[in-house]
């Protein structure tokens, strides 16, 4: 019986507590063939990350094109995250949407799933206030008792979270940290400052992961990680050590990298990149989204060269 939604529970051989969910966690992409999803091609890619030693999978996030995925999809994709991770990582499900009554229903699904955690991002289009937002997460922080961590990103839903938001969204219990994809440092030290150690900041761009890693971050939910899983998991051990000199030459060397893989929209460049590198059989995106540019085809290819990836 193939999965949806309330029918399929997937049995894992550990649970990771919020202390375990750190370092280098992939925005992973879902792959497509003619229209639908590539569920052989997106076994493959976790079995790589986890041979990799990625340290965790954000499954239908924005990377994973989750507003254009049904839920059961998405239903599926966590069901395949789980049985490949097998309790070897975390598995955290992308429920986040704009509309409140279905982020319960999406994350409550993913909790019979057997995922660790939740990925919320900010509702976008309908630009709540800042009492609208806190509102929408304790909605579902109390109606599904899961691991939340909220997603800041602006530049895709139009609204921010404020610090002082953040921090009283902080004190729920099993609200217990944030992808913070600003790129804002200020924003960022605000919530540090605001929230204590208790709550968990994780860099939502490739580019400030360093950055915020030395303001006492816990990791990063990267898209480069779909394409150099084993160097971004280096940079994020490095950091988690306090090894700065070896994490602060990392940041560097990937640093073109980074800038590559938002040449266009993301995640085509990440999608094109596994097609060129071989690991999966098309760049495909659904629509609205559009296949990467020609010319953009060959800056990649030049920046993935560099990196003898193709």
């Amino acid at each position: 019986m193939p999965c949806g939604t309330k029918r399929c529970k997937t049995t894992k051989t550990k649970g990771f507590d919020a202390q375990d969910i750190k370092g280098s966690l992939v925005a992973i992409i879902t792959p497509f063939k003619d229209g639908k999803v590539d569920e052989d091609g997106f076994r493959a890619l976790v079995k790589w990350h986890l041979k990799e030693k990625t340290h965790g999978l954000v499954v239908v996030g924005t990377t994973g094109e989750s507003a254009t995925l049904s839920k059961e999809e998405k239903a599926r994709l966590f069901e395949i995250a789980l049985e490949e991770a097998k309790g070897k990582v975390p598995v955290i499900a992308g429920t986040g949407t704009n509309n409140t009554e279905v982020s319960i229903e999406l994350t409550k699904m993913a909790k019979e799933m057997g995922a660790d955690a939740v990925l919320m991002v900010t509702p976008y289009y309908n630009k709540p206030t800042q009492e609208g937002l806190y509102r929408h997460y304790e909605a579902v922080a109390k109606a599904v008792k899961i691991p939340i961590i909220l997603y800041n990103v602006p530049g895709r839903t139009s609204v921010s979270l404020a610090p002082e938001t953040v921090a009283r969204l902080s004190k729920i219990k099993n609200i217990i940290g944030i992808k913070e994809a600003t790129g804002c440092m200020k924003q960022a030290t605000e919530i540090f400052r605001l929230c204590g150690n208790r709550f968990r900041v994780f860099s939502g761009d490739d580019f400030t992961a360093f950055s915020l890693m030395a303001l006492g971050g816990h990791g990063v939910i990267s898209v480069a990680a779909n394409v150099v899983p084993k160097e971004m998991a280096q940079l994020m051990e490095a950091c988690l050590k306090g090894n700065w000199d070896k994490a602060r030459k990392l940041h560097f060397k990937l640093y073109p990298l980074f800038k590559a893989m938002f040449i266009e929209t993301n995640p085509v460049p990440a999608k094109t990149a596994l097609w060129l590198m071989g690991k999966i059989e098309s760049p495909e995106v659904r629509l609205p989204l559009a296949p990467m540019s020609e010319a953009n085809v060959e800056k990649l290819k030049g920046v993935l060269a560099e990196y003898n990836l193709v």
